[in-house]
């Protein structure tokens, strides 16, 4: 394995990875530059912390070890693909992007965004169950020899460029955004379900870690690589160490996230319960005992 100042020091240039940070950059100026038109503020200290902890991570990642060396190693491979997915995103959301867009909105067109927040397909991406449940599918082409062909790939690599980085934040941003009443029923399924695939998230990586096979065929190693290089059951199982403890590490936010929303959805009913005059809490009593039972 490689030193740790080897680790720091290797850097590499990728165009696609450039393209993505001006383009989302310029994308947040655009919007900030539209709010103080708008005669609003936006604190600084979320402007800073997308671009040096959100952008600079991203930028870590693609110009750093893990995208220097995406196409030999496995477990540059796969961290990458966590990171882009979980971490990359979980810093870039401290800038409130979705929340600047909407200050950067007027009344009209912000009606239309949050339209499109509450669509169908938005919904069901930034579901805290589909988040696990994807990287639970995903992670599983890892032990697949689908995983060498994309990994030894420049099409699925620039894919995973630029597909992880927006998927990750399809799945996080909505999610941090929303603010709609749920039923505690449903938020309890959602919780129990999301606690369900810990558990589950981390059959890749204990697959990839205790496996003695090349689970993805490629044992060959490139031309030229340096000498702490590993073998490939080697990077196989550290690689599957890395994917075990990203995404059970990823998953904790979440589950955070769900019980931070159950809380502030319990205290929302329990405030709008104790605003009830005694004519309405009656009222509504009296409904729920004569609903008719199923």
């Amino acid at each position: 394995m490689p030193s740790f100042s080897e680790f720091l020091s290797t850097w590499s240039f990728d165009l696609v990875s450039l393209l993505v940070i001006i383009a989302t950059g310029v994308a947040y100026l655009v919007l900030l530059a539209m709010v103080r038109r708008r005669g609003q503020t936006w604190p600084i200290w979320r402007t800073l912390a997308f671009f040096i902890l959100g952008l600079g991570a991203y930028a870590f990642v693609e110009f750093g070890f893990f995208g220097t060396y995406r196409f030999e190693l496995r477990w540059a491979f796969t961290t990458r693909i966590a990171l882009l997915l979980y971490a990359v995103p979980l810093l870039l959301s401290l800038g409130r992007p979705l929340e600047l867009a909407r200050a950067a909105r007027t009344e009209a067109s912000r009606a239309r965004f949050d339209k499109f927040l509450q669509s169908w397909p938005i919904r069901v991406v930034s579901n805290a169950i589909f988040a696990p449940l994807f990287a639970l599918a995903f992670f599983m082409l890892f032990i697949t020899p689908l995983s060498a062909a994309m990994r030894g790939s420049a099409f699925w690599q620039h894919a995973i460029t630029v597909g992880a980085f927006l998927l990750g934040q399809l799945m996080l941003f909505p999610m941090l955004q929303r603010r709609e009443h749920r039923s505690e029923i449903f938020m309890a399924a959602e919780f129990l379900f999301a606690f369900f695939e810990l558990m589950l998230d981390a059959i890749p990586g204990v697959v990839l870690s205790i496996s003695n096979t090349v689970l993805d065929g490629a044992t060959t190693l490139s031309a030229n690589v340096p000498a702490w290089f590993p073998t490939a059951l080697d990077d196989q199982h550290f690689s599957g160490n890395l994917l075990w403890m990203i995404a059970e590490g990823a998953d904790i936010p979440i589950l955070v996230l769900l019980f931070i929303r159950w809380g502030h959805q319990d205290k929302k009913t329990a405030k709008s319960i104790d605003d009830l005059s005694d004519e309405e809490f009656d009222a509504l009593a009296n409904q729920h005992l004569k609903r008719p039972r199923g």
